[in-house]
């Protein structure tokens, strides 16, 4: 959410009054990449790829001074982490637009990675690309721009695949530049239904009504723990936070003034990163008769706010299927109805299981926890193939459906072919890796990807920017 401040700071440029020319020098600043694999708003909208990053440099590469380190809370890790992701859907007519919150423990499709947390897709595709590189012979600067960038592409490849579009536009801001932004436009006034005070992100406030300088803001979007809700009340925190700085900016009220605009050019120019494709002047014309109330702040479907992975790790449940009919619902779309594989009964499946690893009895249990999902039991015994590093189900072609159900039953195996096993053969080999249903984590963990005791999350309403005066937010 922190990037649609930047977005929204440009436009204001232009709303304003602000001169033409003065809008090329503040687009001139600005750190702009390419070769993202972007698409073209061919949906009947332009889809816009909003990041906020937990960075310790600015968008050019520069280090923070130790003072601006200490001003965002943050630490002298290593690392770049997406703190907020946030799809913007604005029609092609320029008139409406809706920013699309995805919380960042969402559990999703990293390609490359297989599934895990949204908000790990930039930084640990960039880490292991980088690493890569360095040991390649790569200098330090070329691969920390490589990886960056591969970072980046992986993230808007597990955006594409979770919400059926294809981004059209990249924006990215870091944590500075949200402190800097909202100071350059004199603060902005939220309300707390009750006082907090929470260590972790320097949140300290009463309740009530009040209004926050950068650094405040900064700690009252960030605040997490000891909400009711997690991640979900972080959420709506930050969408009334930018549906009152919208506006404020869109109303005209706050940027009359020749210094604060100049003051906000300095901070996009200094923090945004932005795709090098993006006509920005031409798409702030076609917005120029935009309004507060036409600037909605929703959040994706989310079925569990409680989820666990096998490792014990707490995610956000999300629906693709959902979420893809949502997103497209917000520009009028019908959603494609693509034709499922047939379903698999497990009835009509045979299953042989072979313990290839150390723990007595494990291959029987494992048969049970088959035959308590419906598939009947074959033989029960030990491996006696070549030696093998890790479980996996195999079957005479590694595209079965059959073999694809029993993997997916046992925590997503991976399916190997065996030429030698007949077509309607499947055998499961359990090496000392072995952590699914029928092994003692199993009593621990649910192995589906995340728990089954879904806790519902009803949907909350939207939230827009024309609304008087700052929606009060746990």
């Amino acid at each position: 959410m922190h990037a649609f401040v930047a977005a929204v700071a440009t436009v204001v440029l232009v709303i304003t009054g602000f001169a033409w020319h003065s809008v090329d020098s503040l687009i001139a600043n600005i750190e702009r990449i390419g070769d993202l694999g972007l698409g073209g708003g061919r949906d009947g909208a332009v889809d816009i790829l909003l990041v906020g990053v937990d960075s310790r440099t600015d968008a050019h590469g520069n280090p923070l001074t130790n003072a601006e380190r200490a001003l965002l809370h943050a630490g002298d890790e290593v690392g770049t982490n997406t703190d907020t992701v946030v799809l913007v859907r604005v029609p092609n007519d320029g008139r409406s637009a809706t920013a699309i919150s995805l919380p960042r423990d969402s559990y999703v499709d990293i390609p490359g990675i297989g599934n895990g947390k949204i908000n790990s897709a930039y930084g640990t595709i960039k880490e292991t690309e980088r690493e890569k590189l360095i040991e390649q012979g790569v200098p330090q600067a070329e691969a920390e721009r490589q990886s960056t960038k591969a970072g980046r592409q992986a993230l808007i490849k597990t955006v594409a695949n979770l919400t059926g579009i294809t981004v059209d536009h990249y924006a990215e801001v870091s944590l500075l530049g949200f402190v800097l932004i909202t100071e350059a436009v004199g603060g902005v006034e939220v309300c707390l239904n009750n006082p907090v005070d929470e260590w972790m992100s320097g949140a300290d406030f009463p309740a009530g009504r009040q209004r926050l300088d950068g650094p405040q803001a900064l700690s009252f979007v960030r605040q997490r723990h000891n909400l009711q809700r997690g991640d979900l009340d972080r959420i709506v925190r930050q969408q009334v936070f930018m549906a009152q700085l919208v506006g404020q900016m869109l109303s005209r009220k706050t940027l009359a003034n020749p210094a604060r605009l100049n003051q906000l050019s300095e901070a996009v120019g200094r923090t945004v990163v932005l795709d090098e494709d993006w006509d920005v002047v031409a798409f702030l014309q076609q917005l120029q008769d935009l309004s507060g109330g036409q600037v909605q702040f929703e959040t994706i479907p989310v079925t569990d706010l409680n989820g666990m992975t096998s490792d014990g790790e707490s995610v956000v449940r999300v629906d693709p299927k959902a979420v893809k009919s949502y997103v497209a619902s917000l520009v009028g779309e019908q959603t494609e109805e693509v034709s499922a594989p047939p379903a698999v009964n497990p009835a009509a499946v045979t299953v042989n299981v072979l313990n290839a690893g150390g723990v007595a009895g494990l291959a029987g249990q494992v048969s049970q926890a088959l035959t308590a999902k419906g598939f009947q039991a074959g033989r029960v015994g030990n491996y006696s193939g070549e030696s093998v590093t890790g479980s996996r189900v195999l079957a005479a072609d590694s595209a079965d459906p059959k073999a694809k159900a029993v993997a997916e039953a046992l925590g997503k195996l991976t399916v190997v072919a065996d030429p030698s096993m007949s077509p309607d053969s499947v055998s499961v080999v359990l090496a000392s890796d072995y952590s699914g249903p029928g092994s003692a984590a199993s009593s621990m963990f649910d192995f589906s990807g995340t728990s089954t005791s879904a806790t519902p999350v009803p949907p909350a309403p939207p939230i827009d920017a024309g609304q008087n005066g700052p929606k009060c937010v746990n």
